[in-house]
């Protein structure tokens, strides 16, 4: 899936974590991220902190890869 912005990325993280059968407050309890802070991450809330939602989304076991277009 390519992510052009903060809901592509939240709508894969949320689609992860329902493919793992975990809730928010699981997720939550196991990270120390508040529930909110998943929530706004998940709905695309563009201010969400970028190590916060790689580091989230590396325990899902998704991998953020950057390539150059075109190559």
């Amino acid at each position: 899936m390519k992510i052009f912005d903060a809901a592509d990325f939240g709508k894969a993280v949320k689609e992860r974590r329902k493919e793992l059968g975990y809730t928010q407050k699981y997720l939550s309890d196991f990270t120390g991220y508040s529930t909110s802070f998943i929530s706004e991450l998940e709905n695309g809330k563009p201010t969400i902190e970028l190590e916060r939602a790689l580091r989230l989304a590396n325990l899902l076991g998704i991998d953020v890869l950057m390539e150059v277009r075109g190559k």
